[in-house]
């Protein structure tokens, strides 16, 4: 098995706005956007997100123009940020994924959902209730999508040899991270937004989440678990000493 990191853009954000409120405030960051591929034993393909909406290739502001969220992230993304284009690095093509894992919906993560109507969609029903509310706050392009194959679980299950689901709310109702066992590597349990970065673990500050209380039950779980790879979902320093597609763990 294998262990893909795929870089999926940028953003740079004032840090204290968008990851750690109330702290460093005006500091300004570059932090990564991931999607991850896990090629299984058995020959299955597994995306873990999509990343963000390639229109922002061409228009950086294209979900947050005019907005006041706007003026604390601003998106970085070059064509080969696209994720049809990061996998095509790789030799495949959205048709050859077996499993997209929707973590949850929001623009960086989900923004390309409609490009793998081929793929059964896993996603937490919480998750799943949460973005069917008519006044879900998130872009109808990540989850309104014709002929989508939803896989609405419940739980934590295993959905393929060494490749376990886990529910992590707090960031979102619904929100997953996945732990994965590679042969070599060992478990790397991929956090997404669980914990954004090593800082609110460190300075216990959770405040950028839906639910503050919630998201720190999550994320000292997972980092109580026993692993040999805890990845933050947008932490610039970690990202540095990371293997990047086409390179992979295993």
């Amino acid at each position: 098995m294998r262990l893909y990191i795929l870089h999926l853009g940028d953003c740079y954000v004032d840090k204290g706005s968008v990851l750690t409120p109330g702290l460093d405030s005006g500091m300004w960051w570059t932090i990564p956007i991931v999607g991850y591929l896990i090629r299984t034993d058995d020959g299955r393909n597994i995306l873990v997100d999509s990343g963000m909406d390639k229109a922002h290739i061409a228009d950086p502001e294209a979900t947050f123009r005019g907005q006041p969220f706007g003026e604390v992230l601003k998106v970085r993304m070059r064509a080969e940020d696209y994720v049809v284009n990061r996998l095509g690095e790789l030799g495949l093509t959205p048709a050859d994924i077996d499993i997209l894992v929707a973590t949850h919906f929001h623009f960086d993560h989900a923004g390309n959902t409609r490009d793998f109507t081929a793929s059964e969609v896993y996603v937490q029903r919480d998750c799943y209730e949460d973005i069917m509310r008519l006044d879900a706050p998130y872009p109808r392009a990540t989850y309104d999508v014709p002929g989508l194959k939803w896989h609405v679980v419940d739980g934590e299950p295993e959905i393929a040899p060494g490749v376990q689901l886990l529910k992590t709310p707090g960031h979102t109702p619904g929100h997953m991270s996945v732990a994965v066992s590679l042969p070599r590597t060992g478990k790397v349990i991929i956090g997404i937004d669980a914990i954004y970065v090593q800082d609110n673990l460190d300075r216990d500050n959770w405040g950028a989440y839906q639910d503050p209380v919630a998201a720190r039950a999550s994320a000292r779980r997972l980092q109580a678990m026993d692993h040999a790879m805890l990845l933050y979902g947008h932490d610039p320093a970690q990202w540095a000493t990371l293997k990047k597609s086409p390179d992979f763990y295993e």
